[in-house]
């Protein structure tokens, strides 16, 4: 992964393959923190949300409901566009273990039930990500050619 300098942080191999799983895993991020913020896509925005995740044990609601919110939403949007991906992606996918671990894991494996296994697949791209960087196309890729160290 590198070393946290501003190459380390920045640099990746490269390659197109980071492109699909930014865009795909990013856009699927924007949709659930827009749910979560604002209420789009059917959501019940900050109250609704911060209501529901108190229900179940992650209090105070409405900031659980802000950071999973924010991390999904703005970690997305840097995911679509490369820029931090490593810092982005690993507060995506700190916020799958949560939900896999408090919401899904009782329910099995099978989305169907209400298990983990779409959770699963998010986490597993975000950690590819942590581990991959954003590649080439990002905007990581053009930072880093601008840094000294």
């Amino acid at each position: 992964m590198g070393s946290f300098t501003c190459k380390g942080l920045l640099t990746s191999a490269p390659g197109y393959d980071a492109l699909a799983l930014r865009l795909v895993a990013g856009a699927i991020f924007i949709g659930h923190g827009a749910q979560k913020l604002f209420g789009w896509f059917g959501g019940g925005g900050l109250e609704g949300t911060g209501q529901w995740m108190g229900s179940i044990g992650l209090e105070p609601g409405y900031l659980m409901a802000l950071l999973a919110g924010g991390a999904e939403f703005f970690g997305g949007a840097l995911l679509v566009l490369g820029l931090l991906t490593r810092p982005a992606a690993l507060a995506c996918a700190f916020t799958m273990v949560v939900a896999i671990v408090v919401v899904h894991l009782d329910d099995g494996f099978f989305m169907k039930n209400g298990g983990y296994e779409f959770g699963l697949a998010l986490l597993a791209m975000s950690v590819a990500l942590v581990i991959r960087g954003g590649g080439s196309c990002s905007l990581d890729e053009k930072l880093a050619e601008r840094c000294s160290d």
